[in-house]
């Protein structure tokens, strides 16, 4: 516990500055985060990130959250994000063509979904500070305050498991104390810094925020289970991985998008 303390202070202590900055700064810190993150995944399928595939995936992450333009500023205008990303596509998939099929159609779907996942996920992340600091604060406070009242409501009043064979400390009574805990703390957040929309529409959106929170660390816990590993990484000492940590904004910050929070 003492471990997990000192380093989430320093973390904070180290990132929370640059949040607040935001800017090129933020940009590149996010950046190397994605490609930790895929690094991460990679590992976890004892896939080696400086061969082919692992390169093509950290270097279209990085594409996918920075942009084109901004990390090969020689490109033409016409070459968007969705192209390169396509680009990438098109080469993984004809792996196979010269590797006598070793290399199989499956094999090519996990760098062109690990991309995906991490790189919307960070990119978003970078588009919440871009829209507005207090934005990216809401969704931080939705999803820590989901974690701490799920972890403090779980424990005092959890019996019914919620995904046992995913994640066997997790409680059904956890997962609604995480929900409430978030809108509380929403709802004092948002009285003094109002969103896009009226008070009522977001708190019920931090309502599907909270629950997609979940969610998306769930997801972690199931490919940690499948691959038999108890952290992602080892970067954050009593914390585990950039995934360990992102999971749930992972999936919170694309969501917030689509649904024009930001």
């Amino acid at each position: 516990m003492k471990q997990r303390v000192i380093t989430a202070v320093i973390a904070l202590a180290l990132f929370l500055p640059l949040v607040i900055y935001g800017g090129i700064p933020l940009q590149l810190v996010i950046a190397l985060m994605g490609i930790i993150a895929v690094y991460e995944l990679f590992n976890m399928k004892n896939l080696e990130l400086k061969s082919i595939e692992g390169v093509l995936a950290g270097l279209t992450t990085v594409f996918i959250i920075l942009g084109p333009s901004q990390v090969l500023d020689f490109l033409p205008a016409s070459v968007d994000t969705n192209s390169l990303y396509y680009l990438f596509i098109m080469i993984i998939l004809i792996l196979p063509v010269f590797s006598k099929n070793e290399y199989t159609f499956e094999d090519a779907a996990f760098p062109v979904l690990v991309s995906l996942y991490i790189g919307m996920g960070f990119k978003n992340f970078i588009v919440a500070r871009e829209a507005g600091l207090s934005i990216l604060i809401y969704a931080l406070f939705v999803v820590w305050a989901t974690d701490i009242g799920a972890y403090v409501l779980g424990r005092k009043f959890g019996s019914k498991k919620l995904a046992p064979h995913i994640s066997p400390n997790k409680s059904i009574e956890g997962a609604l104390g995480g929900i409430v805990s978030a809108v509380f703390i929403s709802l004092l957040y948002l009285l003094f810094f109002p969103m896009s929309y009226s008070l009522t529409t977001m708190l019920f959106l931090t309502i599907l925020f909270s629950v997609v929170s979940q969610l998306g660390d769930l997801v972690q816990s199931a490919y940690k289970r499948y691959y038999g590993v108890k952290d992602a990484g080892k970067i954050l000492p009593g914390h585990g991985g950039i995934l360990d940590r992102f999971d749930s904004l992972l999936f919170v910050f694309p969501l917030m998008h689509i649904f024009g929070v930001f």
